[in-house]
């Protein structure tokens, strides 16, 4: 098994992440990346994990019957900075 992964591996890598390397980081991310993918193929190799053990321990019902439905209240959109009619206007995250 290879030890760490190709130049244009991690460069992809980091241009999905958004950060930019520099040559001299990119030798200690090609080992670092390796390490990291060959814990997560262990982990992918375990032969006892399936999905009936996801499970939630707690019996608590949830009950979703005769719930009060409040349409309108001013009081949600009192301390929003930014807002127009009944929306909130949230700033840009992604320009793609």
């Amino acid at each position: 098994m290879d030890n760490k992964l190709t130049r244009e591996e991690v460069l992809h890598v980091a241009h999905l992440a958004r950060i930019g390397l520099s040559e001299e980081e990119i030798p200690k991310y090609q080992m670092s990346l390796k390490q990291m993918i060959d814990e997560i193929d262990k982990i992918r190799d375990l032969n006892d994990f399936d999905d009936e053990m996801m499970f939630s321990p707690c019996n608590n019902k949830i009950d979703l019957e005769n719930k009060e439905v409040v349409v309108g209240s001013n009081d949600l959109l009192k301390n929003v900075p930014s807002k127009k009619g009944n929306f909130v206007e949230v700033p840009v995250i992604i320009n793609e």
